[in-house]
This record gives C-alpha cells, sequence and structure tokens, in this order.
C-alpha cells in the first residue's frame, strides 16, 4: 500500500487548509485512515481518523475544527482544517492500520503503513 499526502502549505492563523492523502495498491475490507502530526522537537500525535465502518475519531485539540473525510470510490481521504492556530504547525502523516480495535485507532506503533507528510505551518 502506498499513501500520498498533499495539500499543506503556509497560512495565517484562522485559517482553513485541506490535506488530502490518497491509498494505492491492495484495497481491504476493515481498516482505518488516520492524519497524526508531528511538531519540531515532539512525538508524532494523533489528530482524527475514519474508519472502514464510517466511524469517525479526534483528538480533543482538534474537535470541532477539523473534519475527516472519505471518498471509498477514489481511495483517498481528506481533513479539512478550519480556525487554524499556530499550535497547529507540523508535518501531518497520513497513515493505515488494518483491522483495527477502538483503542488502537489513536495510537501511532498500530499503523501498517504510512505516507511521507505533509509540512502544514500556521503564522500568528
Amino acid at each position: 500500500v502506498q499513501l500520498q499526502a498533499s495539500g499543506g502549505g503556509l497560512v495565517q492563523a484562522g485559517d482553513s487548509l485541506r490535506l488530502s492523502c490518497a491509498a494505492s495498491g491492495r484495497t481491504f475490507s476493515s481498516y482505518a485512515m488516520a492524519w497524526f502530526r508531528q511538531a519540531p522537537g515532539k512525538e508524532r500525535q494523533f489528530v482524527a481518523a475514519l474508519r472502514s465502518t464510517g466511524t469517525t475519531y479526534y483528538a480533543d485539540s482538534v474537535k470541532g475544527r477539523f473534519t475527516i473525510s472519505g471518498d471509498n470510490a477514489k481511495s483517498t481521504v481528506s481533513l479539512q482544517m478550519n480556525s487554524l492556530k499556530p499550535d497547529d504547525t507540523a508535518v501531518y502523516y497520513c497513515g493505515v492500520v488494518l483491522n483495527p480495535i477502538r483503542s488502537t485507532i489513536p495510537i501511532e506503533r498500530s499503523y501498517d503503513y504510512w505516507g511521507q507528510g505533509t509540512l502544514v505551518t500556521v503564522s500568528s
């Protein structure tokens, strides 16, 4: 499975940005696609996930501001980010975990595949 992330850029606080992740290769019936982010000097942290069942999960820090959605026909997952803050500055990575259970979805080491990351910079 190959994951290609895109959509990062430089924006001002309060602006919006949309990230996309395109998956190619094998197909799976049970999976979750997620976004994680890693700020300079910090560990990679969970942002949001979309399960193959349609269930979504969000980190508390982005609830109400970010929305994850998917297009099964195109094998893509998007992250709509609104009301961006300087604290949202990070490299954003998309990942796929196969046959997930609820407790593993926010955990980085659970993921089987990763994209290359896309940089989001939010200026104040």
